[in-house]
């Protein structure tokens, strides 16, 4: 193991700055040019074939067969011209990537002769094999059939030679078998939920969109020096080695002068993302070591989470180019930050507004204020939901510490905000307004955009914190699929506004005016959302008190948390707005709590084996040398001598038997509880019993080794010391 490490070393060391070419000095130039975008179709289809894809595209709908196929003829021809080759229906399955199958564009000719065919049929649905894919039980293994369908709103792209068309993919019987199914039916939930509230306001407004940017964080060490770590490249994560000397302490990374060889990785990925019409903007340095952050501009939730599982894939491509390896585990090393992908999201309507932003009259900024409450109100009803949705087996090691938000669930809106929440309780009373003071209250709701400035500042321990005109989901992960996190924060706004619509059709039809029902049902949702809203430091232990003084649930544990996906709450906001069905929503837990006690299984069993194969035989061979050591000692010198030069080496030895003994004994019991719980047949009584049994067995284990190699440090080093060179870029 040393010797390879040092040769990962020698590579290190030797590596120069790939050389990078941009197309042209302007991104404008080339930007989308592998995108079957609205340039291309305007150009490649006919006017017919174009106006069925953008009328699916902004009102739903389906494309008649025959307008299929030409749709896939001009698709075909734009991609031939492009290089391409083949063709695949690029999904994303319940594995949290992405999956394709390349079929060539060649078929026979009437006459037997070779020729380049792609139809509409081909274009609109295929049928892989849906066989190994994760499904909770919907299907048996055997059942192999399963449906990918085109997803018109995402436009198709070309990878190498190959054509991608974004599909949704279901079972046999119709279930969704992927992330994307779910994500557009909440999509759909909420537009349908929200049009209706804003009607209130403006009835001009047809549609409204829901809009994500993602923030991905990630690291990048060099892959000589990956391929020398067993847990790093079967885990995605240093199960052992104690802390660096120097990691983030100085705070000299963030923000910092980004290294070359990283530099250039970033120019060469931001090339391929631009061609793929991907608008990333940002990249800079992160707070920990060897970390970075690549960020783009808003776009329409679908497509920016397609973009993200498209630019996650790129990331890994390009990567490898430049002899790195990409880590998105949530924590990849212990003691200094981890990477989340923030969510930045709100809604938007047809008619250029931003509903999380403030308006320019009281009007606008009445409806500001309902949707403000209406996600605070969501947010409070579907905490476990929330959370359910993006704590993972990885992303639980990250939160709650180094900028991580808790995982308690809470809303920090600021205090300028807040006061005007406080406003509306105070001033709207039981009994019927009077003109003078629905125009007092409109005048002080009017003068918002001019303290929202104060209140754009963002509390990092915050899992869900307003930053202006947004809300920020900050306790999703960087290895998830956001879909995930937006299925449920969609789905769980389309059933409150639809329960605030009809709280406010009740008190109209009771005879109260529109703009006093809302104000009277804001200003009862401001008071029962109360305990959901935190200016403050989520890290504190006074903080955990008074959430369970609240109400607020306060679940680190994932199977736990996961179950909650199946309480009345997280049903409701599911299963009513039709986002999916009970058989779907209960198969999607079975596939997470799989997943989870999998990855906890396979750390188990790459910790063990580095342990026993690794650790021990290194530390005992040490433990030979102090002994021989000792023993020459007695040969030399008399024994009061002896006892005074050798007492520190015997206590050494002393102490590498007992973290010897230790480190078998865990490792024995850790694979005599996987026994235990791998009888189970239960899924959820699984996960439960790995998250209790063998998890605890895996951070014992991690003590001693750690302890071992603090005192066997220069035998077993670059182990102990690895930390340090893998932030070496």
């Amino acid at each position: 193991m040393a010797t390879i490490r040092f040769q990962a070393l020698n590579e290190l060391l030797s590596r120069q700055p790939k050389s990078v070419s941009l197309p042209s000095n302007k991104v404008t130039d080339y930007y989308g040019d592998l995108v079957f975008n609205v340039e291309s179709m305007r150009k490649y289809l006919s006017k017919d074939a174009f106006k069925a894809v953008m009328t699916a595209n902004q009102k739903g709908g389906s494309i008649d067969r025959k307008m299929s196929d030409g749709i896939a003829l001009g698709m075909k021809s734009w991609a031939i011209e492009k290089g391409a080759t083949h063709y695949t229906h690029w999904f994303q399955p319940l594995t949290d990537g992405t999956a394709e199958k390349h079929d060539g564009f060649i078929d026979y000719g009437d006459g037997g002769n070779m020729i380049e065919n792609f139809s509409g049929k081909l274009l609109a649905q295929q049928e892989p094999d849906a066989s190994s894919f994760p499904s909770g039980g919907i299907r048996q293994t055997f059942e192999a059939r399963g449906y990918t369908a085109w997803d018109v709103s995402s436009p198709a792209f070309i990878i190498g030679t190959t054509l991608c068309i974004p599909t949704i993919f279901i079972s046999y019987t119709g279930e969704a078998l992927d992330y994307k199914t779910p994500l557009l039916k909440a999509l759909a939930a909420v537009d349908e939920a929200a049009v209706d509230v804003c009607q209130y306001f403006d009835k001009n407004v047809t549609k409204v969109h829901a809009n994500l940017g993602w923030e991905q964080e990630y690291f990048l060490i060099d892959e000589a020096l990956y391929q020398a770590r067993p847990d790093l490249t079967l885990t995605g994560r240093t199960l052992m080695g104690h802390s660096s000397s120097k990691d983030q302490q100085l705070d000299d990374h963030y923000f910092g002068s980004i290294p070359e060889r990283v530099s250039k990785f970033m120019m060469d990925l931001e090339v391929e993302c631009h061609k793929l019409g991907v608008p990333v903007k940002t990249r800079h340095n992160e707070v920990a070591p060897s970390q970075f952050e690549l960020a783009p501009i808003f776009e329409e939730a679908n497509l920016a989470n397609d973009h993200n599982q498209l630019v996650m894939d790129v990331m890994k491509r390009v990567a490898r180019n430049h002899k790195f390896r990409v880590l998105f585990h949530e924590k990849p090393y212990a003691g200094v930050n981890g990477s989340g992908k923030h969510n930045n999201w709100s809604l938007s309507t047809d008619t250029g507004v931003v509903l999380m932003a403030p308006g320019k009259n009281p009007k606008g900024n009445m409806q500001f204020l309902t949707f403000v409450v209406n996600t605070l109100m969501a947010v409070y009803k579907n905490q476990d939901l929330l959370r359910a949705s993006i704590l993972t087996a990885s992303n639980s090691h990250r939160l709650g510490a180094n900028e991580a938000p808790p995982s308690i669930v809470s809303v920090f809106l600021g205090d300028e905000v807040s006061k005007m929440l406080k406003k509306i309780v105070e001033e709207v009373g039981e009994k019927k307004m009077t003109p003078d003071e629905k125009t007092a209250l409109k005048l002080g709701i009017g003068r918002i955009p001019e303290i929202i400035l104060d209140n754009t500042d963002r509390n990092r321990t915050s899992p869900f914190a307003f930053t202006g005109n947004r809300f920020e989901f900050r306790a999703v992960g960087s290895s998830a699929n956001n879909a995930a996190a937006m299925t449920a924060l969609n789905a769980a706004m389309a059933v409150q506004l639809k329960d605030f619509k009809a709280a406010v059709d009740r008190l109209i039809n009771e005879g109260i005016k529109k703009d006093e029902a809302i104000f009277q049902v804001l200003k009862k949702l401001i008071i029962e959302s109360k305990p959901i809203r935190f200016n403050g430091d989520g890290y504190s232990g006074a903080w955990v008190i008074e959430a369970k003084k609240r109400g607020l649930t306060n679940i680190t544990s994932v199977p736990e948390s996961l179950s909650k996906y199946l309480d009345a709450p997280a049903k409701r906001s599911l299963i009513e707005s039709g986002v999916m069905t009970e058989k779907e929503l209960e198969a999607r837990v079975e596939v997470e709590m799989e997943k989870f006690t999998m990855k906890i299984q396979i750390e188990a069993r790459v910790l063990g084996d580095l342990a026993i194969n690794h650790i021990v035989p290194t530390a005992v061979a040490y433990q030979t040398k102090l002994i021989q050591n000792v023993q020459g000692l007695r040969d030399i010198f008399s024994a009061d001598e002896f006892e005074e030069l050798a007492g520190a080496r015997k206590e050494l030895i002393r102490e590498i038997s007992g973290h010897i003994s230790s480190i078998k004994a865990k490792v024995k019991g850790m694979v005599e509880a996987r026994k235990e719980c791998n009888v189970i047949e239960d899924g959820h009584k699984m996960a439960f019993a790995y998250d209790q049994k063998v998890r605890p067995y895996l951070e014992d284990i991690r003590y001693h080794i750690d302890k071992l190699e603090l005192v066997v440090d220069n035998e077993m080093w670059p182990l102990p010391k690895y930390r340090e060179l893998l932030f070496n870029n």
